[in-house]
């Protein structure tokens, strides 16, 4: 991993919810539907249960939330002391555990859990709901792909309150029922994660009365690329990149209660933004190339990492090249050999030496599946790649080539007919996508035309601006404005 990458992991990684100890990566729904919203310091959540909402609040020092995956067991618990603004209280301790299997030959994890310790006490002036049920089941599956990880997954539960109401003779034994069943999606990414969750719970009360509560959960995280200006006019560089990482919790009830009340409750909250200063690049050959931003973006990052003050913006790109930045792009997590007498010494391919520099990205990205040789076992590395290679690694890498139309379809373009026959998906889809789009005056798509390097940088700023902010707003905005 490019050490500047590896820093700004460093900082995101700083950015966790209170109080909670390894948290996995490849599952990260939480099991949880009560629509908190929580940070570094605080916790928030409404409760429906009394017939009017009531938002409870903690601070760090009430709350402990931990997940820790070991050994194919998920375990999440949740150890919570909240008061609200007119006293009233509520304790709880949760854990659930959930079996985790791996199945590494479809790129796949399932998680079902269900609850194995909970206690729970509310109380609300003189009157205390006392948690003395709670059934809980829980499903998600995850598909790990080498840029993103998607997950969706389920969760249904039941908890049944007892609680007094009257004083001296008068006084009636109650219970409430709550209903639950919620939906979540999400991907995680090295540039961003989204998780939305929908729960839809109903309040059934002894005597017959319910409510009904609908909850909307969104939470997000994302780095944003900004270029700063150096305050000093004399100074070497005019400016530079950082990369601002940043947190939100969004959440809203919508409740028609059994006292008659209906509305709408908003909670929000947000983690404090960490900010890393980049590397400042110092092309010279790149002034007045339209790809400026985006090359000085790209090396900033530790995408490019190239010694010479020439980038040669004209010149094509190289198969070899362009596969080792998109690895460096997506975080192939290329790890370190370990040293045994067993360890491989061939290369994939006949003609790539290991000893090339960033070999390990390009033997990750030939493992899961991101690029092929031209034959079975020649690479040619220095030939330049071509529009429609970099629309299928990019789609590849994605793991949404299988959202192509079934075979022996068309394309749109004037061109159709000398795209590849291994490319035709991969161009479908970035097309699709707005990853790569054709020539506008002419309608064609140019699929064997070769990419500058000055091309081949944009194409790449697009598809991280697609894993930082279009799935953003697909896991979000789509997700909360549909439901």
């Amino acid at each position: 991993m490019p050490k500047y990458l590896l820093k700004i992991m460093v900082a995101a990684l700083a950015i966790i919810l209170v109080g909670t100890t390894c948290q996995p990566t490849t599952l990260a729904a939480s099991l949880e539907t009560s629509g908190a919203v929580k940070n570094e310091y605080t916790y928030e959540e409404a409760v429906f249960v009394t017939g009017t909402p009531i938002v409870f609040k903690g601070t760090s020092k009430d709350i402990k939330i931990t997940q820790k995956e070991s050994k194919g067991k998920l375990t999440e618990t949740y150890n919570l002391k909240l008061v609200a603004s007119n006293g009233a209280t509520l304790a709880r301790t949760v854990a659930y555990e959930s079996d985790v299997v791996d199945h590494a030959t479809i790129g796949q994890k399932t998680s079902n859990g269900t609850v194995q310790k909970y206690t729970e006490k509310i109380t609300v002036g003189k009157v205390t709901y006392n948690l003395v049920d709670y059934q809980f089941s829980q499903g998600t599956v995850t598909d790990n792909r080498a840029a993103s990880d998607y997950y969706s997954g389920n969760v249904i539960s039941r908890k049944t309150y007892t609680y007094q109401t009257g004083t001296g003779r008068n006084v009636v034994q109650n219970t409430v029922t709550i209903d639950t069943d919620s939906r979540h999606a999400g991907y995680e990414n090295f540039w961003g994660a989204t998780e939305t969750q929908i729960t839809d719970a109903v309040y059934t009360y002894s005597d017959g009365k319910t409510s009904h509560v609908k909850n909307r959960l969104s939470t997000s995280k994302s780095r944003v690329l900004n270029y700063e200006n150096n305050l000093g006019s004399l100074g070497s560089f005019d400016g530079g990149y950082a990369v601002v990482s940043e947190k939100d919790v969004i959440s809203e009830y919508t409740y028609t209660l059994s006292s008659g009340q209906k509305g709408n409750l908003d909670l929000h909250t947000s983690y404090m933004p960490t900010i890393e200063r980049l590397i400042i690049p110092k092309f010279r050959d790149v002034s007045s190339s339209t790809a400026k931003q985006a090359i000085e973006k790209l090396y900033s990052l530790g995408i490019y990492d190239d010694a010479s003050n020439f980038f040669s913006p004209n010149t094509p790109m190289k198969r070899i090249d362009f596969t080792i930045a998109i690895g460096k792009a997506v975080d192939l997590r290329v790890m370190e050999e370990k040293k045994s007498k067993k360890a491989v010494t061939t290369s994939v391919f006949k003609d790539v030496k290991r000893t090339v520099k960033d070999y390990g990205y390009l033997e990750s990205a030939f493992n899961k599946g991101i690029i092929k040789g031209k034959t079975a076992d020649y690479f040619a590395p220095d030939d330049s790649i071509t529009r429609a290679q970099a629309a299928t690694i990019f789609v590849r890498a994605l793991g949404l080539d299988h959202k192509a139309p079934d075979p022996g379809y068309a394309t749109a373009f004037a061109d159709d007919d000398q795209i590849p026959n291994h490319a035709r998906d991969g161009i479908y889809v970035a097309s699709e996508l707005g990853l790569m789009n054709g020539d506008s005056a002419t309608g064609r798509f140019n699929p064997n035309q070769p990419l500058t390097r000055a091309q081949a940088s944009l194409v790449l700023e697009r598809f991280l601006k697609y894993l930082e902010n279009d799935l953003k707003q697909n896991y979000r905005d789509d997700i909360l404005f549909l439901n």
